[in-house]
């Protein structure tokens, strides 16, 4: 069923007019239809009940640039305490946030007893190597993961990154030297409230350091997988300075990272500050590919449309001629491109996620697709393999190689192929 707009503490939820930046007008780019929140996943209790779907538009303010939905979801259902996703169990962000740390370290020096906070920090992960250099670290977690992460030695405090979670840290902890929030700056729903209570923890010569999903990235590999309801913007280099500009601060510095497929670290700091040149260069780029022109968008549409149509094809044509295919991974962004798509058990006899993920036994939602184990699919030996996790298919592939998977891989995007 569809859902109509209900009250929530929260301000900002439901359909929105203005840009989460600016307030000017916006208008939609890309439809995905209806698509039900990726990570709440069903029980064998809950699998046949009615299923809470949401409109999930991509849409595009014409004065700063910013893309965005038009559609914010209550955070409280997007990200519920039982909310399954741990940045731990994926290694390639692991690897991310070593870099990461060496980076911070490398232009800015991390010193001993220098406080390190991230917002939305998961089980802790990214904190980890910080506090490997002598840092004094916490994360702000409003889900269970934050359990996970003071049980590991990082201390959390279980909340909403707000004004008063930051008030909580500054209270005990003192302010920032780094702010760090990586996914998450592009989670919060209230950018007004989360840019002051950002600011809360910053002094005048704080690092406030952002890694988002980058808008380039999404529309040169056909990324439309990345839209769904806990990705409430999709940043670029002007709306970044626009945000930054509004509140007070300045954006220093910029790097194009490979992590989820390709995203923007962005360095922020308080007051009027100079732009590097390695900034400059790539706001020029940014120029120069057209992101900011408005037909990119309806060529990103069409190419959306034909990359479904491949991979879907592709599927139908196996399954009509008796394959079995099984999914790899369940994630965010793998059930979005199956709810896209159209992808059910009908298509996809199951999915299969690393060995003590907390989603096996359930089912995806959307697509109800039973999710189950690696060791299971081994026993199973399936003749094809959907790599639904694309973006980091060379890593996949070599892992379920090494591990003893002997059939073949499809990779869904950027146009589906299959691969020995």
């Amino acid at each position: 069923m569809k859902k109509k707009n209900t009250k929530s503490k929260n301000k900002d939820v439901g359909h929105i007019k203005g840009c989460q930046i600016c307030g000017d007008d916006i208008a939609i780019v890309f439809s995905l239809g209806h698509q039900p929140v990726t990570q709440r996943y069903l029980t064998e209790e809950t699998l046949h009940e009615p299923e809470t779907l949401f409109p999930l538009n991509l849409s595009r303010c014409s004065n700063c640039g910013l893309l965005q939905l038009d559609y914010i979801v209550d955070p409280e259902v997007v990200f519920a305490k039982d909310y399954p996703y741990r940045t731990g169990l994926t290694k390639m962000l692991i690897r991310n946030f070593e870099e990461l740390a060496e980076t911070v370290h490398r232009l800015y020096v991390i010193n001993n007893n220098d406080l390190v906070v991230d917002i939305g920090s998961n089980d802790g992960t990214l904190l980890k190597p910080f506090k490997a250099k002598g840092a004094r670290v916490v994360g702000v977690e409003p889900t269970d993961a934050a359990k996970d992460a003071n049980k590991a030695g990082i201390p959390t405090v279980q909340a909403y990154f707000d004004a008063k979670s930051s008030e909580k840290v500054v209270k005990k902890y003192g302010k920032a030297r780094f702010l760090t929030a990586t996914n998450a700056f592009a989670h919060i729903n209230e950018l007004p409230a989360l840019m002051k209570a950002v600011k809360n923890l910053m002094d005048k010569d704080s690092v406030f350091i952002s890694e988002s999903q980058y808008l380039m990235d999404i529309l040169a590999k056909n990324e439309f997988d990345t839209i769904y309801h806990e990705h409430l913007r999709f940043y670029s280099l002007k709306p970044l300075q626009k945000l930054f500009e509004i509140h007070g601060m300045s954006l220093v510095d910029a790097e194009r990272i490979s992590a989820a497929g390709g995203s923007i670290r962005a360095y922020a700091m308080n007051g009027k500050r100079p732009m590097s040149e390695r900034l400059r260069k790539l706001i020029k780029e940014e120029e120069k590919a057209g992101i900011y022109d408005e037909q990119t968008y309806r060529k990103f549409a069409e190419k959306n449309i034909t990359a479904k149509n491949e991979f879907l094809s592709l599927l139908l044509r196996l399954k009509s001629e008796g394959h079995k295919i099984v999914g790899l991974t369940s994630s965010a962004r793998s059930n979005s491109l199956l709810g896209f798509c159209k992808i059910d058990d009908k298509i996809l006899d199951y999915l299969a996620e690393k060995d003590g993920s907390p989603k096996i036994g359930l089912f995806a939602p959307g697509s109800h697709i039973r999710v189950v184990s690696e060791s299971e699919l081994l026993k199973d030996q399936p003749p094809y393999l959907a790599v639904l996790s694309w973006h980091i298919g060379d890593e996949l592939v070599e892992k379920m190689k090494s591990i003893g998977y002997k059939g073949k891989f499809i990779i869904p995007l950027p146009l589906a192929k299959i691969i020995e």
